[in-house]
């Protein structure tokens, strides 16, 4: 197959999984090219590297990359997020049309979900099927963290929301409760496919605690509960500095952050004085394993809001392939899955006082019991989430799309698998 990969983050930007999806398409056999923007998340800055121009094209691991530009934004202005999102889709539905070329299928990537329009041009002028991958619900994402409240602006982004669903050929969502929202709003359910998030197992894996990291990073001689990811609206992290006021008589915890984003500044300004948080920055995907390893306990957590029921951070995947146990402080899908899977615990989110007993039973936990936990996740992970599991269900569900003509390819072409 000829595929066509449309998505406003790009690697190097912290969302592995269009790369990482395109990546193992070639390696099947399949064509290649990638749309996305000059590399600005999550800060909302162009990366020092990137020299904006009209479009850019370079070959990233074999794949064929188009960088587009885009008004760079990710503060929590609703007016700059609307001009990040429509710049790059006007510019994904002029200069991305003309350079992209044929394809048999069309992935797109959401969110945002404006690259739905684009998608719909693309697939119109090329005449080529897409799949809308939905990683988050628009607009009960946009307006549960409170980026835009308008009720006029939310009305026209759920016009958005209908175009895009009316005009793809198919949709693949994380999670059942997902599914179910879209059925509810008269999706067809053979349209929507649930296809969760994976995990890349030949980076996450269990790995032995190396004392020497841990020293160096400050994480020694603690039990470090650790949060690894955005440090945004909707991860409600104010929870975990309320919660370490409550541990004060535990010096041995330590809550760990690892990554950035909006919230950052105003949670360090709020730890001042505190010695048991601990930021650490944003750090390599590589490194993350040997961050897990070090944890006894890894955090996920999301504000208490009906969308965040139906939800399963992609973390979860990655804290589970590592086999470290996992406190799941998210109601809904996500605590069901740690639940069945026996991969750690469970609490309400948005209560530090529930977080906080939380820990202490973790702490009081024989530490055998701890690492049951984490080998539970593993195998669970190994089982459904890992890359080569999903990437079967991603690759066939293309092929289902692009109907003949994809699974022939076109003349010097490749076709990819049969």
């Amino acid at each position: 197959m000829r595929v066509l990969i449309l998505s406003q983050y790009y690697s190097p930007e912290p969302i592995p999984k269009p790369h990482e999806l395109a990546v193992a398409l070639r390696e099947r056999g399949h064509q290649v090219t990638a749309i996305t923007a000059f590399p600005n998340y999550p800060a909302g800055r162009f990366y020092p590297e990137v020299r904006l121009r009209l479009w850019q094209e370079e070959r990233l691991d074999g794949i064929r990359v188009i960088r587009l530009p885009l008004f760079p934004d990710h503060s929590p202005s609703a007016l700059r997020r609307c001009l990040n999102y429509g710049s790059f889709a006007l510019a994904a539905a002029t200069i991305g049309v003309i350079r992209s070329g044929g394809a048999d299928v069309l992935y797109v990537e959401s969110p945002p979900l404006t690259t739905g329009v684009p998608a719909w041009l693309l697939s119109v002028l090329r005449r080529t099927p897409f799949l809308l991958r939905v990683n988050d619900l628009w607009p009960e994402s946009v307006e549960a963290t409170g980026v835009v409240t308008n009720p006029r602006a939310l009305s026209w982004i759920r016009r958005v929301e209908d175009f895009a669903y009316a005009k793809s050929s198919a949709i693949a969502v994380i999670s059942p409760g997902v599914r179910g929202n879209l059925m509810g709003k008269g999706v067809p359910g053979e349209k929507v496919h649930v296809i969760p998030h994976w995990a890349d197992e030949s980076v996450y894996a269990p790995h032995p605690a190396d004392e020497a990291f841990a020293a160096a990073h400050g994480l020694s001689g603690r039990f470090n509960v650790m949060f690894a990811g955005y440090l945004g609206l909707a991860q409600g992290l104010d929870v975990v500095v309320d919660a370490s006021r409550l541990l004060a008589d535990r010096p041995e915890v330590q809550f760990v952050l690892i990554g950035d984003g909006v919230a950052e500044a105003r949670l360090r300004d709020r730890v001042r004085g505190l010695g048991n948080v601990l930021f650490l920055g944003r750090q390599p995907a590589s490194l993350m394993p040997r961050f897990f390893a070090i944890a006894e306990v890894l955090l996920v957590h999301l504000l208490d809001r009906p969308l965040f029921r139906i939800t399963i951070p992609s973390k979860t995947m990655a804290y589970m392939a590592c086999g470290r146990p996992i406190l799941m402080a998210v109601e809904g899908d996500a605590a069901d899955l740690i639940s069945s899977a026996r991969a750690g615990m469970v609490c309400p989110p948005g209560s530090p006082e529930r977080l906080a007993e939380a820990v202490r039973a973790l702490v009081k936990m024989p530490v055998a019991d701890r690492e049951a936990l984490g080998a539970n996740g593993r195998r669970h992970f190994e089982c459904h989430y890992s890359r080569q599991v999903l990437l079967d269900r991603y690759e066939q569900l293309l092929y289902q799309i692009a109907g003949p003509t994809g699974r022939s390819g076109r003349k010097g072409e490749g076709g990819g698998r049969p």
